[in-house]
């Protein structure tokens, strides 16, 4: 970092800032939906620090203005590189709208919780703008709600099937999953000058093709005139088509798509295969004259590369231009610390595993401790840990037993239907990592917010070894704050084999161990079960049964949700096409909100 940034550690947001840093302009300017919070919970702070590290001057625009004269699109000027934009901590459409398509009236990651701080399809609005603008400046999409995005998708909130949300924003490169690797990647070929093709070459990106009527390709694929167009962006032309290699998988075009749903199946299917194989092959999806192209991803990240990122210089605090003002989703997090990415859970509403991976990359612990030990110091700690977490908080240090195993694996649950053999569930590890937090100098409490999952515990007869008994005793004696919170999401059995979810069984031993160590240890604690209603394949005679199961089991209900189809999951294209993914099977959907409500009425009922 220069020296006259550590007068001001965050990144700067405006022309004074810049001025302040003797800085007339910038190398990469990111666009952002949310509030900025220099804190490695979100993304945008993160892909910033990552890139400030290498040495390139990094600008951030939180929650641009985008109804007025676009002021705030131009008001840092032209970037040497290229913008970087994406939508903030959340899908923009999950954070306006309930699953009934209801406008909500608040935004957690905007100052005082006021809503209407970011467009809907925020992504797209603020590509367009920029294209607009600045017309010759690359454009690079990544966070959530591109990458669930990067190919044709269902929209819940259309109705519709959509093209790659390249297309519909006119960016040039789009980064998926978590990106850091691959924005480094475009950074550093973009410093050096690097031509299109060599570009396009660079994992975890997407990025389109375009020919016109006459099956050329336009000037800006870099392709030479006079050269035959033998070899163009790494395709062949062969008598009007086009071989994309041996690592290439023609998926159906979008077109086939939206006059066949069962061309949408076939598509998913390979999507998702591909999303849990170690050597995934490149995607080719036609739009109409071009072609959305998915290079395969980087490799994992090794313990250290995640380490490294989380030993950036953040502040953890939000920009000084908010003054002060509340901003739930931090409030939310501020203590908090993450210690693992990925899940192998595979949910089928879930996009977890799509967009962080299957694989879990663990910090190690002097990382861990390195970041409680920061906290400490941090001016507003109170010695209260708020979460110790991940995407399932009690996945951090397992893997598989035999890598080449795993590598030759094509599941997309490590859980469903029934635990495999080759995973290390053992809790030893994250149970030695709590003690170590809890007799840091300084901590008071270090509870763990994040959801759990008990399957990899426990089955119906009981824990699965004596080392998940330690960890759940554990967890519950010293690390909840109150509440227990887990996720059974239904009670009827065809409804939890479609969303890859265990017995609701096991959440019944979940319940008796809690209630045995309750007892013992004296302690005063709840259990919080998470449920779905109008999930595919759920009936309201369902609804009705899971009430009965519940008002028999006494399960006070608090945390309830309306399914909503999210892209590129299982669950939405079963939604959509109102057929089992695996099977092919019909299945029944509830698409009506009258109905849907109806559903969710049964979590309240009280006569059964």
């Amino acid at each position: 970092m220069e020296t006259s940034a550590l007068h001001f550690p965050f990144l700067p947001t405006s022309r004074k800032e810049l001025d302040a840093r003797g800085w007339s302009n910038v190398d990469i300017i990111l666009f952002s939906g949310d509030a900025y919070v220099d804190h490695p919970s979100f993304g945008m702070a993160v892909i910033g620090r990552v890139l400030e590290a290498q040495g390139y001057r990094v600008a951030i625009v939180p929650q641009p203005n985008w109804r007025d004269d676009l002021r705030n699109f131009t008001k840092l000027g032209r970037p040497r590189l290229f913008f970087g934009v994406g939508s903030g901590s959340m899908d923009s459409m999950v954070n306006h709208y309930t699953a009934a398509k209801r406008l909500r009236s608040n935004d957690a990651y905007t100052p005082e919780n006021r809503s209407g701080a970011r467009p809907d399809r925020a992504v797209t609005v603020y590509s367009r703008i920029l294209k607009q603008l600045f017309p010759d400046v690359p454009v690079v999409i990544g966070g959530i709600e591109a990458s669930l995005r990067r190919l044709g998708h269902y929209d819940y909130w259309d109705d519709c099937w959509k093209p790659s949300v390249l297309v519909e924003s006119g960016a040039d490169y789009l980064v998926y999953g978590m990106g850091e690797q691959a924005v480094v990647a475009l950074a550093q070929k973009m410093r050096a000058r690097a031509g299109v093709r060599e570009i396009r070459e660079t994992p975890q990106i997407v990025w389109l093709a375009r020919m016109d009527k006459k099956g050329k390709w336009d000037e800006s694929d870099g392709c030479d005139e006079g050269d035959g167009f033998d070899r163009c962006d790494g395709f062949d032309r062969c008598d009007g088509f086009y071989d994309w290699g041996v690592d290439a998988l023609m998926l159906h075009s979008y077109e086939e798509c939206v006059r066949d749903k069962e061309a949408c199946l076939d598509n998913f299917k390979v999507i998702e295969h591909q999303a849990n194989q170690k050597n995934a092959k490149r995607l080719v999806e036609r739009v109409g004259d071009a072609y959305v192209v998915v290079n395969p991803p980087f490799p994992p990240m090794e313990p250290c590369e995640l380490d490294a990122i989380y030993d950036h210089p953040f502040t953890r605090l939000p920009h000084p231009r908010y003054n002060g003002k509340h901003i739930p989703a931090y409030e939310m997090i501020k203590h908090s610390i993450c210690l693992h990415r990925g899940c192998f859970g595979g949910c089928s509403f879930c996009t977890l595993a799509v967009h962080q991976g299957k694989e879990i990359i663990s910090r190690s612990e002097e990382s861990i401790l390195r970041e409680v030990r920061a906290q400490v110091a941090h001016p507003q700690f109170k010695g209260v840990l708020s979460d110790l977490g991940g995407p399932s908080a009690n996945m951090y240090g397992m893997k598989g037993k035999n890598g080449a195993q795993c590598n030759a694996c094509s599941r997309t649950s490590c859980l469903f239907p029934t635990l495999c053999r080759n995973l290390d569930h053992n809790h030893s590890r994250i149970t030695a990592l709590y003690r170590r937090i809890r007799n840091e100098p300084g901590i008071v409490y270090a509870f763990v917010g994040s959801g759990i999952r008990y399957d990899l515990f426990l089955n119906e007869s009981g824990f699965l070894s004596a080392d998940g008994e330690v960890y759940l005793n554990e967890l519950l004696r010293f690390h909840i704050s109150g509440r227990l919170k887990v996720a059974p999401e239904h009670t009827e059995q065809h409804i939890l084999k479609c969303m890859e979810k265990p017995s609701f069984l096991l959440y019944e031993r979940l319940k008796a161990c809690f209630d045995k160590i309750n007892t013992q240890e004296h302690l005063k604690l709840c259990i919080v079960p998470y449920f779905i209603s109008s999930h595919p394949g759920c009936t309201e005679r369902d609804m009705n049964a899971l009430a009965r199961t519940l008002h028999t089991n006494e399960v006070v209900v608090e945390q309830v949700q309306d399914f909503t189809p999210t892209p590129m999951t299982r669950s939405s294209v079963m939604y959509y096409t109102g057929k089992d993914v695996k099977s092919g099977k019909e299945i029944f959907i509830t698409r009506d909100n009258i109905l849907k409500k109806r559903q969710k009425s049964y979590f309240f009922k009280k006569n059964i």
